[in-house]
């Protein structure tokens, strides 16, 4: 600015002195009360903090600047703003690490430690001891002296997984640390041993797990991912994947087809012996007559049946009806030019 302007009192509205803060916003809201109006500065400083200052007018032009509270805006939480709105993360998510001492190591999160019972925010004022973190060289085995309780604490998911025989699957596995490589093995039907599976043309091993193209019945077995950082080694998950053979699809698909005709069939004759118990119970209703409905009945199901071929039959026999009647009206005209 060319000329600074100076406030109508002649000095600061608000100064503070021998604080670790300077003043970088400023937000005033005039706000009407009880006994008068006043000015409510909302000053944003360079730590992160809000101080909520109101202005009192006193006698001649003297001013009073009382500190309602100093907001701490940002606790832990990152705020990203965008074109299209803003979002707020919170800066640790300890709880995602699993709740293993060696998973907690492992991720090697300033922001987390293992507090005895689970990973939690780390705090360095915080009074609770025995507080595990290694984020230097993330090694479990030094800080969770009770590893194998540890372990044992969260046992490895286990799922059964079906396939068909010729057919892909997927085979999932998500490591809790970034920095863990991951190994398959499998102990296939029947087998005592384990043995370590190598990536080919027909199993692709993905970052989210292992995928299994035209599948084959010696695929059929126990799959373990094991996830190993620096010399700690565990198993993320047990899959036990079962083929099923083609053929036994097929009959299983045409079983249920054969069953679907026979349940039809059970349902017409239960509907016959209805009309014929109906016949019975009515001296009215002759058998000739019993006949000829189901006659028509029969008639009706098989046009239904026919669909779109029944159809396009009688409109062809329509157009045929009227450009024979359309002949016949034309014709004396002709006969009497």
């Amino acid at each position: 600015m060319y000329k600074s302007v100076y406030p109508v009192v002649g000095g600061p509205t608000f100064k503070r002195i021998n604080v670790d803060y300077r003043l970088t916003q400023i937000v005033v809201d005039h706000v009407v009360a009880e006994d008068g109006q006043y000015d409510v500065m909302f000053l944003g400083t360079d730590i992160g903090t809000v101080l909520k200052v109101v202005s009192i007018s006193k006698e001649k032009w003297k001013m009073e600047e009382v500190v309602l509270e100093e907001l701490h805006i940002f606790k832990q939480q990152l705020y990203i703003g965008s074109r299209d709105g803003l979002a707020q993360l919170s800066l640790h998510r300890c709880d995602t690490y699993g709740k293993a001492c060696a998973d907690c190591c492992l991720a090697r999160d300033p922001y987390c430690a293992w507090d005895g019972n689970a990973c939690s925010r780390y705090a360095p004022t915080s009074k609770r001891r025995a507080r595990r973190q290694d984020v230097k060289y993330g090694d479990p085995i030094t800080q969770c002296w009770d590893i194998e309780d540890s372990i044992s604490h969260e046992a490895a998911d286990e799922k059964v997984i079906f396939g068909i025989e010729f057919n892909s699957t997927f085979l999932e596995c998500i490591p809790k640390s970034q920095q863990a490589s991951i190994k398959w093995y499998i102990q296939r039907s029947g087998d005592e041993y384990r043995e370590e599976l190598k990536p080919d043309e027909r199993i692709i091993k993905t970052e989210y797990g292992l995928l299994i193209r035209s599948l084959q019945k010696k695929d059929s077995g126990m799959y373990y991912c094991k996830a190993q950082e620096h010399t700690f080694i565990h198993t993320i998950v047990k899959l036990t994947l079962n083929v099923i053979e083609n053929e036994q699809m097929e009959n299983t698909q045409r079983a249920e087809h054969e069953e679907g005709r026979v349940k039809d069939l059970l349902a017409e004759s239960r509907l016959r012996y209805k009309d014929y118990i109906q016949i019975l119970s009515s001296p009215n209703f002759s058998l000739d007559q019993y006949c000829e409905q189901m006659w028509h009945r029969e008639k009706r199901r098989q046009r239904n049946k026919g669909g779109p071929k029944w159809k396009h039959m009688q409109e062809m026999k329509k157009k045929r009806n009227r450009r024979h009647h359309r002949d016949l009206e034309e014709l004396p005209r002709a006969v009497a030019t």
